[in-house]
């Protein structure tokens, strides 16, 4: 048996990037996944294809986790079509970097909305099936940008110091009833992001990371399976880096 059999879990973002890596790693556990996408329906049916062929229990969904309306209503549907909702992992992120002498009002909104308001919308409303199961796990994907700030990034430094704040806040207003909720602060890792970096600025990364190279997606996924698993019940209102020792 998986570490995660008979859960199910809910992934927003999980078409690509290291949300994709998440429901992979997560349907390999035995976890009924159900995971949202904003835009490539082809590509997101393609991962629930794969994950069926594991025999687990798999939905795309088209969802926007900013909106709020959508959020409720996305929730619902994995209640209704799952039964419950064992683990929430607050994948969803976009960037848009710029210095703040250039950055405009929609691309501080958008970034905020995007990474930090769609916390709050898919916590808000997931937390009612919890509460009645009294049991839970909610991940938020905070970064160690959001710890230690980098220029050219305050729009999103600031939607993941927010998710820090909110995941500790989040975990004693409801450890009560045995939900947990904890950050994962992901370093540099390889994604279709990185992927298209010229070499120069992939050294520069590499000569502040001690462990000499950049994280993988499934190494993500793998905190994130500890987190939903019974092996972390005694673990909540942390932040787990997985950087490669760079925010040491």
């Amino acid at each position: 048996m998986g570490l995660l059999s008979e859960k199910v879990a809910l992934v927003t973002g999980g078409s690509r990037g290291i949300g994709a890596a998440i429901v992979r790693k997560f349907a390999a556990e035995g976890a009924n996944v159900a995971f949202t996408y904003r835009s490539s329906a082809e590509k997101a049916l393609a991962i629930q294809k794969e994950l069926e062929d594991m025999g687990v229990k798999a939905e795309a969904i088209q969802s926007d986790a900013a909106d709020y309306g959508q959020a409720e209503a996305l929730i619902k549907q994995v209640v209704e079509n799952f039964g419950k909702i064992d683990i929430l992992i607050n994948n969803a992120g976009i960037t848009k970097d710029t210095l703040m002498l250039r950055m405009n009002e929609e691309q501080w909104d958008q970034v905020i909305d995007v990474n930090l308001k769609s916390v709050f919308n898919l916590t808000k409303h997931a937390l009612r099936p919890m509460l009645k199961n009294r049991s839970g796990s909610i991940i938020n994907m905070s970064s160690v940008v959001g710890v230690f700030g980098n220029a050219g990034q305050a729009n999103y430094a600031a939607s993941k110091a927010g998710i820090i704040g909110f995941t500790k806040s989040i975990a004693k207003e409801v450890g009560s009833r045995s939900i947990r909720c904890n950050a994962i602060a992901p370093g540099f890792i390889e994604t279709e992001m990185t992927e298209v970096l010229d070499d120069k600025t992939k050294e520069g990364f590499l000569t502040n990371i001690p462990l000499k190279r950049l994280g993988k997606g499934d190494e993500v996924a793998n905190a994130c399976v500890f987190l939903g698993s019974d092996m972390s019940t005694y673990v909540s209102g942390q932040v787990l880096s997985v950087c490669g020792a760079l925010n040491t």
